[in-house]
């Protein structure tokens, strides 16, 4: 049945990873004919990478990864566009479910769901990492009290070098489940398509895993950040070197 086949794709998580990982192998080729840019399109910084004498983190930490990262101004020589990433919450996944919703169903608690589709989720509560409050979400004119936040948002992931990709690769991205968080609608207003030097969750306790999900989106898809960017970054995890990229 449908929810099994949802649960399942849930469950297996890491085999999705592994399959997105795969395909940033052409990602990379991708962005790697970026890397010669000139200052108009964004040139790297001396070294070309973000590493420098705070960058010391062990293996698999945020702070290792944020060190692997190029460093280069963001290229607007291609205007965003948000068509480029395919269309909105396709199910990538094929489990009959649309990424929305799977996302409803691993984010909130106490969910129920449409009887006529078990995919729908009707209501929940959603224990929000960005502002540390209890949100009540209900599918209707309220629906956008929660919304589906991208980690890396897609317009930083397009001036980072999204947009030298294909529609394929930038799908990847754009409904990748470790870069998808539920969070409070308004607060991902606010965060709009901002970087972690514009912008961070209210919620102090938070940044530390924020900033090492973004680190370990950046680097899974060979993205890079700005100086600003990395300095933000780096300021953060001062204070959880171990922290794991990918926030686990």
């Amino acid at each position: 049945m449908r929810v099994a086949r949802r649960v399942a794709a849930l469950v297996v998580t890491a085999s999705t990873v592994a399959l997105l990982s795969t395909g940033c192998s052409a990602v990379s080729s991708a962005v790697g004919s970026t890397a010669g840019d000139t200052a108009g399109t964004g040139t790297a910084q001396p070294g070309g990478f973000a590493a420098n004498g705070s960058d010391v983190g062990a293996d698999g930490s945020a702070l290792a990864a944020l060190g692997t990262l190029r460093i280069k101004p963001l290229d607007t020589s291609v205007k965003y566009d948000r068509d480029a990433f395919g269309t909105a919450w396709k199910d990538v996944d094929h489990n009959g479910c649309d990424t929305r919703n799977d996302v409803l169903h691993r984010d909130l608690h106490s969910v129920t769901v449409r009887s006529s589709d078990t995919c729908i989720v009707l209501t929940g509560e959603l224990n929000d990492p960005y502002t540390n409050r209890i949100i009540r979400f209900n599918r209707g004119k309220n629906s956008a009290t929660v919304q589906i936040d991208h980690v890396v948002p897609l317009g930083d992931a397009w001036r980072t070098g999204a947009y030298a990709w294909t529609e394929p690769e930038r799908e990847q991205i754009a409904n990748d489940p470790e870069n998808l968080l539920a969070v409070d609608g308004p607060t991902n207003v606010k965060k709009s398509d901002s970087d972690a030097s514009e912008w961070l969750p209210p919620a102090a306790g938070y940044h530390c895993v924020y900033v090492a999900r973004q680190i370990g989106i950046k680097a899974r898809y060979h993205l890079w950040v700005t100086q600003a960017e990395a300095d933000a970054m780096r300021s953060v995890l001062a204070t959880c070197p171990s922290q794991p990229e990918l926030g686990g």
